[in-house]
């Protein structure tokens, strides 16, 4: 297959195409991983995103049954500079070009990767539209219009309650209980508090705090997801009758924290290209130290509309942004990068041990400040 790539600026990009044939629009965003394309793509975060690895080789170790981080790819599409199609690993299932065609997701390879994270880089993430298609013609001048046309209209749309599971579910522990608000949760949140004992049970991105409350939880999780924190209103409604109580432990993580900090009257932009990668350093403010950190974000909390009453905990060593916020009164904290991170660093799965102390003592701030 050929395929191609064409921003809404009117630049194309030509290689061969991987995994299903198909023509699909999305927002065109870089990640910085070495590895982990697996748990990129099965990523919900990337709901409705072509992601561009900017690693030159991928699928050199195929896929396998234990990585994804959901049940499916949620990626628009995959463009990377080198493909693998014979795969070497012990666990490994398949190739990544024939789990991407068996859930309908095109990939583009051969092209400067480089040159095109530099693009966008430059001119802040763009829409586009990637094709890979059976036919060996070259597209001409209406086709690579039309695309641009398609790009420019793509719009992300509902992207949480796409991705939240449909029903609640639970996953029973003999720890605390801990209710998972579902955003667009990676698998590995979940591991992660089943592996201290949590008793967790799952709910939709649309329920209620009514519904929550009901659980008796001792805690709730605000999982990562895809797109605007401005899209989930209720969500944020949600959370802001949560924290009314005043004595429910809560941690946010990436969208989560966006999402809790509009809950306390904060505002949201959209940063010019976004983080996304393993490879992230965030500083902790309390301690000084220098996290590397896992991050997939496109949206960033405004650290000057935060309330006299929020502080900021980490921020971004790349660019000073807003990293992890806490309540100076109420049980509440919450960091934008990925703690529970697989592949990647491990360092900060610290911040799970931090929510179940929080627990365990019930209304009291781990704010330091």
């Amino acid at each position: 297959m050929k395929g191609y790539l064409v921003l809404e600026d009117g630049t194309l990009f030509a290689g061969e195409g991987f995994g299903a044939p198909a023509v699909q629009a999305g927002e065109v965003v870089f990640n910085t991983g070495m590895t982990g394309y697996q748990e990129v793509v099965t990523d919900p975060s990337y709901y409705g995103q072509i992601v561009v690895m900017t690693y030159p080789l991928i699928g050199n170790y195929g896929v396998t049954l234990a990585d994804g981080e959901s049940r499916q790819p949620w990626i628009g599409g995959f463009v990377v500079k080198a493909l693998c199609d014979r795969p070497s690993h012990w666990q490994a299932v398949g190739s990544l070009s024939d789990y991407l065609a068996q859930h309908g997701v095109p990939g583009l390879s051969g092209i400067d990767t480089r040159a095109l994270t530099r693009h966008l880089r430059s001119h802040g993430t763009m829409r586009g539209v990637i094709a890979t298609v059976a036919d060996d013609a070259e597209p001409d001048q209406d086709q690579v219009a039309a695309w641009v046309e398609q790009a420019r209209a793509f719009r992300m749309k509902d992207a949480v309650r796409r991705v939240t599971t449909p029903e609640s579910y639970r996953i029973p522990g003999p720890g605390p209980r801990v209710v998972a608000l579902d955003f667009g949760a990676k698998e590995n949140i979940l591991r992660e508090l089943i592996a201290r004992g949590c008793d967790v049970t799952v709910l939709p991105a649309t329920a209620t705090a009514e519904e929550v409350l009901a659980l008796r939880p001792d805690g709730v999780v605000l999982t990562n997801g895809p797109g605007a924190p401005t899209d989930v209103p209720e969500a944020v409604a949600t959370v802001r009758t949560l924290l009314a109580r005043g004595d429910l432990p809560m941690f946010g993580i990436c969208l989560g924290h966006q999402i809790a900090a509009l809950a306390l009257g904060a505002r949201t932009y959209k940063l010019p290209y976004g983080h996304r990668g393993a490879n992230h350093p965030v500083k902790e403010l309390a301690t000084g130290r220098v996290h590397i950190t896992s991050q997939n974000h496109g949206y960033a909390v405004a650290a000057e509309s935060l309330p006299p009453e929020v502080v900021v905990t980490h921020v971004s060593i790349h660019d000073g942004t807003v990293e992890g916020i806490a309540h100076r009164r109420l049980p509440l904290f919450t960091v934008q990068y990925h703690p529970e991170a697989c592949p990647g660093p491990r360092e900060n799965r610290y911040l799970f041990d931090r929510f179940l102390a929080m627990m365990a003592r019930g209304a009291v701030s781990t704010c330091s400040a």
